[in-house]
């Protein structure tokens, strides 16, 4: 958007952009938002951690603009502190509602708002510091690389903006099940008489795939359209969505015990009750342990009680 944006500036003096420079801002932008992406897919997303991630897609978004406008050969850009500051403060707080939106819930209706947001940031940013700056011109620019008329600049940003929208739609479809996964997946559903442990959960490990049955299975965990699958070894990545685990392993006897958690009773070792939450415990000091929601306690309990036979409430 910046880059199309820039190709609709028009002055009355003759100027160029400087190849390195605009480089250099595009490849800010990119490096900063995998910063954030980051953040929210390899840490523990909160509040905190969707506020800095959006924080510094906002900083980036201001320093992509700002470093492309020093490209600017053969005139110079005079900012008024007035549009800086609004830009920045736009910036900012629209890209953590953005991402705050996206990935508070994350639902098709809360990305697609995200979304929405985030491009309602990316141009307000652009066309706000733009009308807080004014050009003069300046024939004592020094180039810091080759420099690149609007045509080139035009063809250029044709050409990545294909490269870009072509990986990420390869990136895409490798997340799509093929026919034979598919089979595969039917292969596994159980049927009736046949032992549940029997169902294998198709998992990822070094980029490679691994089927792990289900009775190994301590845990699963959502994580945004997927889900996090805990055996007392490892944990893996599934590309069932919890709703998908929920489906398959429920009936199998795993238990909801929050809405991003299904637990496998067997491997619980003790329920612990507070006032208002509580937790599943299992055997081995690097296993995490399950919350449950205040709404399930009374159910969860139960049902550990009559399968799991020995279990301590406390």
């Amino acid at each position: 958007m910046h880059f199309v944006a820039m190709l609709g500036l028009q002055m009355p003096i003759l100027f160029y952009y400087d190849a390195a420079i605009t480089l250099i801002s595009a490849l800010t932008a990119i490096l900063i938002v995998g910063a954030a992406l980051i953040i929210l897919h390899f840490t523990v997303r909160n509040r905190l951690t969707v506020s800095l991630a959006g924080g510094i897609v906002g900083a980036g978004i201001l320093a992509m603009h700002y470093i492309g406008i020093a490209g600017l050969e053969l005139c110079r850009a005079v900012y008024a502190p007035l549009g800086v500051v609004v830009s920045s403060f736009v910036a900012i707080a629209l890209c953590v509602l953005a991402f705050g939106i996206a990935y508070g819930k994350r639902t098709n209706r809360n990305i697609l708002l995200g979304t929405l947001c985030f491009a309602i940031a990316v141009a307000s940013v652009h066309f706000l510091a733009m009308a807080g700056t004014r050009f003069v011109a300046n024939s004592d620019g020094a180039e810091f690389g080759p420099l690149m008329s609007n045509e080139t600049l035009a063809l250029g940003v044709i050409f990545f903006s294909f490269v870009m929208f072509g990986a990420c739609l390869w990136v895409g479809v490798t997340y799509l099940p093929r026919p034979a996964q598919e089979a595969r997946h039917r292969e596994n559903e159980i049927a009736p008489g046949q032992a549940p442990p029997m169902l294998q959960v198709p998992c990822e490990r070094d980029g490679g795939k691994v089927f792990v049955s289900a009775k190994d299975v301590v845990f699963v965990r959502a994580d945004a359209h997927y889900t996090q699958v805990y055996t007392g070894r490892e944990r893996l990545f599934c590309v069932w969505s919890v709703t998908e685990a929920t489906k398959r392993l429920v009936p199998l006897g795993f238990l909801q015990t929050h809405r991003s958690y299904l637990v496998n009773p067997a491997h619980v070792v003790r329920f612990e009750r507070t006032k208002d939450s509580g937790k599943c415990v299992f055997d081995g000091s690097e296993i995490p342990s399950a919350p449950v929601s205040r709404s399930k306690l009374k159910a969860i309990q139960d049902a550990l009680a009559s399968q799991v036979g020995a279990i301590r409430a406390t």
